[in-house]
């Protein structure tokens, strides 16, 4: 899978300036969190130190849309090969609001009127 996310990111050094902190090790740091959750700041160091990861995940994600376009182009690549199944399952479960939700549009009316049962303004009485 590295082999085909690794032609995807940026160069590690450009024209001028010191090399970047490799790649791997902070795309492997942001997937260990996505997968257990944790603080950046306990992600083991052997994905590089915190801040590091932290910065290069914001800019894969937000300033470079990065992310995007590596998720764009394995999906093309996976529909290519007919690895990607596009059946979608709609469940018909149907959730019952609470009690207290259902008359939330009535109770946002500022009205007196009757409407079956008690009403419950969020305000003040007058």
């Amino acid at each position: 899978m590295w082999a085909r996310i690794e032609p995807l990111l940026r160069a590690l050094k450009g024209a001028m300036g010191k090399p970047m902190t490799p790649h791997r090790p902070l795309v492997e740091g942001s997937i260990f969190r996505l997968r257990t959750w944790v603080a950046w700041r306990d992600v083991p160091a052997e994905f590089g130190p915190w801040h590091t990861r932290v910065e290069a995940a914001r800019a894969l994600q937000q300033e470079t849309g990065t992310w995007e376009k590596v998720r764009l182009v394995l999906q093309a690549e996976g529909d290519a090969k007919g690895e990607i199944d596009w059946q979608v399952s709609v469940d018909s479960t149907i959730a019952r609001v609470h009690q207290h939700g259902a008359s939330a549009a009535r109770s946002q009316l500022k009205t007196t009127a009757h409407t079956g049962g008690s009403v419950e303004l969020q305000g003040n009485a007058r």
